[in-house]
This record gives C-alpha cells, structure tokens and sequence, in this order.
C-alpha cells in the first residue's frame, strides 16, 4: 500500500494576510523589511501560541514568545510566491496550482470613464469617490453624502479591486449586489481582479461595516486543483469566501461565514459531515479586520484564538486526514499604509500519526500546496509544484 492510499481528507485552512518575512523582490512592492508575525509578536511584547509552538511555527522564524520545539508535532516551513503580486486571488490560486505571469492592474488614480460610464449608465446612479483608500476611512469621510445623494461610494486599493459600498438603509444589499454583478461584467475586460461589495450601517461618525461583504472574482485563467477535484467527483468545501475567490468554479459546498470565530466553528461542522474530499478555509480576520487597519492587538488577539482553536481541529481528525495551515500573501500590522505586504507565508502540514518534526524547508512556490494534496487526494499534479507529502510519511 502507497503513503497516500490511507488519505481520505485534505484541510487547507488559509490564514488571510499572514506573513512570515519579507520576499527577496518585497523592494519593489515597497515592503521590503515587512514581517507580520515578527513585527505583530514585538509591537504586542510577544505572542502567546503554544499549538502552533508545539507544531513547529518557532522553528520557522524568531516569533516574541514562540520557542523551537525540539520534537515538532508536525512538518514546518515557508513559502515564497512564484506569481508577481500580493493580493488574494493571485495567493489562493497559486496554492491551488495556478500561477501568473503578470500582475491583476491597479487603478491607483481612480477608475477610468470606461468603466465608470457605462457603470452609472446601467446602475442609474451617479456615483463617489474613484480613488484608492481604506475601507473604513472612505465610509467615514463620503458616507453623509452617499446618504444624501443614493451615489454608491466606488473606490479600489493597492490591489486589483472595484468596491462598492453603501449603507444598507439607503442601498439593501439585494441592489447593491446586483450592482456588483454589472461592476464584475463590465470590468471582465480590464481583467480586474474582483468587485467587492461593502455594505455598512450606522450614522456619521459611527459608521460600521457590516459581515454582508461579497467578492466576485474572475474565473481562474487556467486549471486549478479544485477543478480537477471536481471533475473527479471529489467533494471540496470552501469555508469562507473560497468560492468567490475561484469565481464559484471548483467548490461543491459553500459555506460562507461572517468572521474567524464563525469560520472555525464551520471548519469543525465540515469536519463532523465530511469524511472524505477537501475542507478549503479561509479566516480573514487577520486580514480584513486588523492588517489593513494597522491594529496590532486584535491582530495578536486574533491569532491566540486560532490558536487555542487547534485543540478542537486536532480532536476533530483522523488518521487519515492530511491538515495543510498557511496563508495567502502578508499584511503587516506595523507597516506603513494600509495595503498588503509582500512576504513568505508560514507552512505547518501534518498527518495525524505519521511522521512529524519534519523541516519542510523554504518551498519556491504556493503551489506546492496544490501538488501536496492532489497526491494526497489521487488526482493529477498541477504544471507546477512539488508534493512535499512524501516528506510526511512515515
């Protein structure tokens, strides 16, 4: 019998914006020096992480709090990404196999008018802002005119993203997720990378996005594992917003969630229903809630409760389950701006009963994720990647 024949559970559990270092072109993104876990554990004292410790996370880099396990209880490493950028789609499509040669285009001055144009023409609104800004920043300074006006407020950021926001008690979320819908076919041909919906709440100088966010992404461009995973019958259930991300291709069961805490919660719910095919997480509070905001604390804050989540996962598998935890690009909280942060992202991969304390090295691509578990799930490797399961077994 093979060292995959065993396997009949794959779980990928991304943990959206979180870095481990700065990547050797991380200058031209002007990220050079950034580092999400390092700089997050020094600004906060130190981190308090005694799973992901145990698992081999100090190994990895010198983390505030975190010690080399002498005996990791799984394998440990990092990542570079081979595809230039640092957004989501560009991260989560090379861990599934699919890498870029180009970047997704920015718009850092604002959308031109062939997008806009037609854009209101079809919305039946005029529309605010068309400049990059932060999410929150941009709610708080043209939101009392939104409310008076009915313009929904349009405004990208360092990444390939068309949002519209709108408080829901002036736009509900059912027509401002149709305008999503027009912004996404409209934008097709400037190959934009997604439209975002960013609904909100609350009166001037109190404004608060709400959990009803939703991204519509361009298909993937080529093949990716969770197609092939599909094709074969395979069951793939994205926690999160995986299926956005992958254009609602290569996702059989989606479950979507409004923070990490409900997030974990359904990771455990899919463990319980699913015994075999891939359980495909994302938890952007990491990310969305904290990295952009440059909030230190509840970012620190919102990695010891990952952390103290993996007791629950561990509980939850079996041996015959393979658990994949990385994330997609960095986002350090102590960085300048409010973008994401060209940087390595931790690798922790283990097989419950198998062989652990393994050092999975500095891997040259995402995609060695994809390739890890299509022979993991017995299905064909990606163009690119190599299969680090090997190093797994016993």
């Amino acid at each position: 019998m093979d060292q995959t024949s065993s396997i009949r559970r794959a779980i990928l559990i991304i943990l959206d914006g979180v870095g481990v270092g700065c990547l050797p072109d991380a200058g031209d993104y002007g990220d050079d020096g950034a580092n999400s876990l390092v700089h997050c554990a020094e600004a906060v004292g130190s981190l308090s992480l005694p799973h992901l410790e145990k698992m081999g996370l100090g190994c990895v880099a010198e983390i505030s709090g975190l010690r080399p396990a002498d005996h990791p209880s799984a394998g440990y490493g990092k990542m570079a990404e081979l595809s230039p950028g640092k957004d989501t789609t560009t991260g989560h499509w090379e861990i599934a196999g699919l890498t870029l040669s180009h970047p997704f285009p920015t718009f850092p001055e604002g959308f031109p008018e062939e997008i806009l144009t037609p854009f209101s023409r079809e919305i039946g609104r005029g529309t605010l802002g068309n400049v990059a800004a932060s999410g929150t920043e941009i709610i708080e300074r043209l939101g009392r005119e939104h409310m008076a006006t009915g313009h929904p407020i349009v405004y990208t950021s360092a990444d390939s993203v068309f949002q519209i926001a709108v408080h829901v008690d002036v736009i509900p979320l059912a027509e401002l997720y149709r305008m999503c819908e027009i912004a996404r076919r409209i934008t097709e041909s400037f190959n934009i990378s997604r439209v975002i919906a960013r609904p909100f709440h609350g009166e001037p100088g109190s404004f608060v996005r709400l959990p009803d966010r939703r991204d519509y992404s361009l298909e993937p461009s080529g093949t990716t594992v969770l197609d092939r995973l599909v094709e074969r019958g395979v069951t793939v259930s994205g926690v999160g917003k995986i299926d956005d991300i992958f254009g609602g291709r290569g996702v059989t069961r989606c479950i979507h969630t409004t923070d990490n805490d409900d997030g974990m919660r359904r990771i455990l719910e899919a463990c319980a229903e699913l015994e075999e095919g891939l359980i495909f997480a994302n938890l952007i509070d990491f990310d969305m809630r904290y990295g952009h905001r440059r909030d230190t604390e509840g970012y620190a804050r919102s990695l010891e409760a990952f952390d103290a989540f993996l007791p629950d996962l561990n509980s939850a598998m079996n041996d015959r389950d393979l658990l994949i935890i990385t994330a997609d690009h960095g986002n350090d909280p102590t960085w300048t701006g409010s973008d994401h942060t060209r940087e390595y992202v931790p690798l922790i991969a283990m097989r419950p009963g198998r062989r652990s304390g393994v050092d999975l090295g500095t891997r040259e691509t995402f995609a060695d994720v994809g390739a890890t578990i299509s022979e993991a799930l017995a299905i064909p490797h990606p163009q690119v990647g190599n299969s680090f399961l090997p190093l797994l077994a016993d």
